[in-house]
């Protein structure tokens, strides 16, 4: 241990034998410790301090961890939804929207808006026909168990339809136009499939 401050004490003691009489100086050094150096407490605050900020930044660190990682799995959600058909129709003919939802056929396709054209006036018999058609078209994909599995969009408009989908083979692509053609009131069709593979 240091110390910084040393005090003398003199003292003058007489000392007295029946002989003789002599005079003692007697000096005590009374030394007190240094005050320049840091005490424990002060330690004990610094380490506790120090240990507290190096809690917070790795806390700190962690969530930010965390929020990239909920990012990335909400970013990897988005990506899996499969993409929405919708068609629209105008508003003098007075039906609802129909919606179709199309199987994906790639994971970013956009969605597909099919606005029908505007009556241009003729009689409106045309829609209910279309409708039926459009079921008719339907419940032939449904029972066949070859196209119910192709994931096929198919929209009349005007005795028009148009076909949209991915298929594996020219062949198939031929027969579902074949399919579609053979259905009552069919003028055209507009066949979009893709042959893939």
């Amino acid at each position: 241990m240091a110390y910084e401050e040393q005090e003398s004490r003199r003292s003058k003691v007489v000392v007295e034998t029946p002989t003789s009489r002599r005079e003692v100086t007697q000096t005590d050094a009374v030394r007190g410790p240094d005050r320049d150096g840091i005490s424990g407490a002060t330690v004990g605050v610094i380490v506790v301090v120090a240990i507290a900020l190096v809690t917070i930044i790795v806390l700190l660190l962690m969530n930010n961890q965390a929020n990239e990682d909920i990012n990335a799995n909400l970013a990897a959600q988005a990506a899996q939804q499969p993409p929405q058909t919708i068609v629209q129709q105008p508003a003098p003919q007075q039906q609802p929207p129909v919606i179709i939802q199309q199987a994906p056929a790639a994971p970013a396709q956009a969605p597909i808006i099919i606005n029908q054209p505007a009556a241009t006036g003729g009689s409106t018999s045309s829609g209910s026909n279309d409708s039926a058609i459009q079921q008719e078209i339907d419940r032939r994909i449904n029972i066949d168990p070859t196209y119910s599995t192709l994931g096929l969009t198919i929209t009349v408009i005007d005795g028009k339809a148009t076909v949209m989908g991915t298929v594996k083979s020219d062949s198939l692509k031929s027969q579902v136009e074949k399919m579609i053609r053979s259905v009552k009131g069919v003028k055209d069709i507009d066949n979009q499939i893709i042959v893939s593979g």
